[in-house]
């Protein structure tokens, strides 16, 4: 049996994931045999995201983001101190997640598969019988009944063939879905969906100052109130995690784009529904050596819980974030994921630059 030394990070929650009763982990550029498989692996090594090389000018479904100068950061996370002026450059920024029906044209201009939906590289996994190594990846299921909340491994699960076109499993599809956001996509996977549009992924200081929506020193991203005229404006969890959920903003799951009212620069969903990919390497401790003016993030990657592991920034939640246990859908704040990582509470949008 392996050793679980390096576990699967989704969300800020380190789980491992189970596979017929074998721990077994995720690895940072795992290949497969498929012939799609070393586009992917130079997408994830080469780091093409910084820049997009399309001459494209289509702003389709983008919003202006004037850009400017803003304090980033949250005293209340750790890895999101110190508070700091960051300045940014104006940019294009997609309206709302990029959802199941622009995902699939993608998908059908390129023939691109998604790590999901690969099989692991036996290789990879040394130990465990090729035929437990099959495609998949990790859908929330809720308990039963209230449990301690130091097991994430109690209220996720690798679901064998859970992938974008099947995000509860096998049984499930988009069909009928096509105006939610996609999930299941790694980090490989959105930057090669960027690549392909003409985008790229927005830096953490780009999402966070277009997120902000130009109003500072607030608690959420929309105000200081959780439930402003006591109604929910966004798609997160209430009742008592992870067994309960009320669904009392209408949701027990991801939303449809545009279900609730955008914030000041006309964007959806920056708080909750589903986690969004970054460009920027994830380090807990960049923010003391963070640069001034349009900050890339660091040069590599760092996560004490998981030294080996190579991390990208997530940002704004998802509809599993509550008061309860993550409360990361909060300003400021800061997720983390492996690059080959996905869950279906995790998606992306893209920026292009002016």
């Amino acid at each position: 049996m392996m050793k679980p030394s390096k576990l699967w990070r989704v969300n800020s929650v380190v789980f491992s994931l189970l596979i017929v009763g074998l721990w077994v982990t995720v690895l940072a550029g795992c290949q497969s045999t498929n012939q799609s498989s070393e586009a992917q692996t130079s997408t994830a090594t080469a780091d093409p995201v910084r820049k997009t090389t399309a001459s494209a000018a289509d702003t389709t479904g983008m919003v202006w983001i004037p850009g400017g100068p803003f304090l980033m950061g949250a005293d209340e996370f750790p890895d999101s101190r110190p508070v700091h002026p960051v300045l940014v450059t104006g940019f294009w920024m997609d309206e709302h997640e990029v959802t199941n029906a622009e995902f699939a044209r993608f998908i059908a201009a390129t023939g691109y598969k998604t790590i999901a939906e690969q099989i692991p590289n036996p290789a990879d996994f040394p130990g465990v019988p090729a035929e437990q190594l099959v495609p998949g990846s990790a859908v929330f299921a809720p308990t039963a009944q209230q449990v301690s909340l130091d097991n994430p491994l109690q209220w996720w699960a690798y679901v064998k063939g859970a992938d974008w076109q099947h995000p509860n499993g096998p049984e499930s599809t988009v069909k009928g879905h096509e105006n939610e956001p996609v999930v299941h996509v790694s980090f490989t996977d959105a930057a090669a969906y960027a690549k392909w549009a003409g985008k790229r992924l927005p830096t953490e200081a780009e999402w966070e100052f277009a997120a902000r929506g130009g109003k500072e020193n607030q608690p959420y991203y929309w105000g200081n109130e959780l439930k402003p005229g006591g109604k929910w404006i966004a798609n997160i969890y209430q009742g008592h995690f992870p067994d309960k959920n009320t669904s009392e903003d209408g949701f027990s799951g991801v939303a449809p784009v545009k279900s609730f009212a955008p914030n000041p620069y006309g964007l959806y969903d920056m708080d909750g529904n589903v986690w969004e990919w970054c460009q920027d390497f994830y380090r807990p401790d960049y923010y003391a050596k963070l640069a001034k003016n349009d900050p890339q993030g660091p040069a590599d990657s760092y996560d004490p819980d998981e030294p080996g592991a190579v991390k990208r920034v997530q940002r704004g939640g998802s509809f599993l974030c509550s008061d309860d246990y993550c409360i990361r859908y909060k300003a400021g704040s800061r997720g983390k994921g492996e690059i080959n990582s996905g869950s279906n509470n995790l998606g992306f949008r893209c920026v292009r630059d002016k």
